[in-house]
């Protein structure tokens, strides 16, 4: 049984991307002395990137040990690697390239450079992923193991940004990537918004995460956010598709709260 998503109210995009980011340091931190690793999957954005950089620039961040981080994204821009529209190279640029991180632990989705379509290197990372989760099982020595690996590793932290037309990932309203139930990661092609080609986990993917916090800033994406957690169809509004295992979280400013049900406003001190 899910909880009912919980919102949390930030005055301005800045401080919700210190409030996110504090957040975060916090949670790898509590999954690190519980697990020994933490895995976080990533998002792009002015709010996720925003995030990342305030994570980079918080005197908190050596708490946590960078070497035992697993980073995958919940999307990526099927360009070339180089690409200043790459999700990954902006998060190099804005936090991986500043902390003790384990490459090996990094985990990129495939670029134009590599594959032939979004396609391809949608299942090179579907394969990437269930060779974590094998690697995972494996390793798990508690009596609470499964018989069976997974397709997927654990996700103790899956962020997501929302667009204007409520997408999240590259799942777009209507499209067939928002329909997809089996798959874990899916090649986009026709993206509303460029570039055309992308690569996403899949909502059933996205769902399988622990928390998965949806960070949010803008008037812009109200009408999104509003309709979301009024419990829309994910179909024609796929940010209403995301629930965590254990929590949703909505992190968002006062410009993109004032369509939210009032009965769902908590605003929680960070961390909570």
């Amino acid at each position: 049984m899910h909880a009912d998503p919980r919102v949390s109210i930030h005055p301005d995009s800045k401080v919700l991307m210190a409030a996110i980011a504090a957040r975060l340091i916090t949670k790898l931190v509590d999954v690190q002395d519980k697990h020994g690793e933490a895995t976080v999957v990533l998002t792009g954005g002015t709010v996720g990137i925003g995030t990342l950089k305030a994570v980079a620039d918080s005197a908190a961040a050596p708490a946590v040990d960078w070497s035992k981080v697993n980073f995958w994204w919940g999307d990526e821009r099927f360009v070339a690697a180089d690409s200043d529209d790459r999700n990954t190279r902006q998060a190099h640029q804005a936090l991986l390239a500043h902390l003790p991180v384990d490459p090996a632990r990094v985990h990129e989705p495939g670029s134009s450079d590599e594959f032939a379509s979004a396609d391809d290197a949608a299942a090179d990372y579907a394969d990437r992923l269930k060779a974590a989760a094998e690697a995972e099982h494996a390793a798990d020595m508690s009596d609470t193991r499964p018989e069976e690996p997974g397709v997927l590793p654990r996700f103790d932290v899956l962020l997501l940004g929302v667009g204007p037309d409520a997408h999240v990932a590259s799942l777009f309203p209507e499209q067939a990537a928002i329909r997809e139930k089996n798959r874990t990661v899916v090649g986009v092609e026709n993206s509303p918004k460029p570039p055309p080609s992308r690569i996403s986990l899949t909502l059933p993917a996205i769902n399988t995460a622990q928390e998965i916090w949806m960070v949010v800033a803008g008037e812009d994406k109200a009408g999104a956010v509003g309709l979301a957690l009024a419990g829309a169809n994910p179909v024609q509004v796929p940010a209403a598709g995301p629930v965590g295992r254990s929590r949703t979280l909505w992190l968002i400013d006062e410009n993109a709260a004032s369509r939210v049900p009032q009965q769902l406003v908590r605003k929680d001190p960070a961390g909570a």
